[in-house]
């Protein structure tokens, strides 16, 4: 079992920066793969970007490559999004995820590949 709690949502205009965490407790040993995901009302839960464990490596979504930055702080078991440069379509209820499963759907898997989820935060970008 994993417990996930994100933080560091809030409301910011266009252009600016936010950084959320997700802090994760557990069996945080076991995990494979983590991901930030985003969902706005009546429309599904979308990819933002992935983290594998082992290898580090990390994917993102075409709308977010080059303004956000998936990471990691292993001591503390916390995984991070930093936001840069936010757009109005940014905004969204952002959700931190995590499995252990050594299979994934590709690179960004979908939200189905998850059996972890955090709370959500939420984010508001206005213009």
């Amino acid at each position: 079992q994993v417990q996930l709690v994100e933080s560091g949502g809030g409301s910011v205009q266009a252009g600016g920066s936010l950084r959320l965490s997700c802090a994760a407790s557990g069996s945080t040993s076991r995990i494979n793969c983590m991901g930030w995901f985003r969902q706005v009302p009546g429309k599904e839960r979308e990819g933002v970007a992935t983290l594998w464990t082992r290898s580090s490596k990390t994917y993102y979504a075409d709308s977010v490559k080059g303004r956000f930055s998936i990471g990691q702080d292993n001591a503390k078991n916390t995984l991070y999004l930093q936001m840069d440069s936010l757009k109005p379509e940014d905004t969204a209820m952002y959700y931190c995820a995590a499995d252990f499963r050594t299979w994934y759907s590709g690179n960004l898997p979908p939200a189905n590949d998850f059996g972890y989820w955090g709370q959500g935060t939420q984010v508001t970008v206005s213009s």
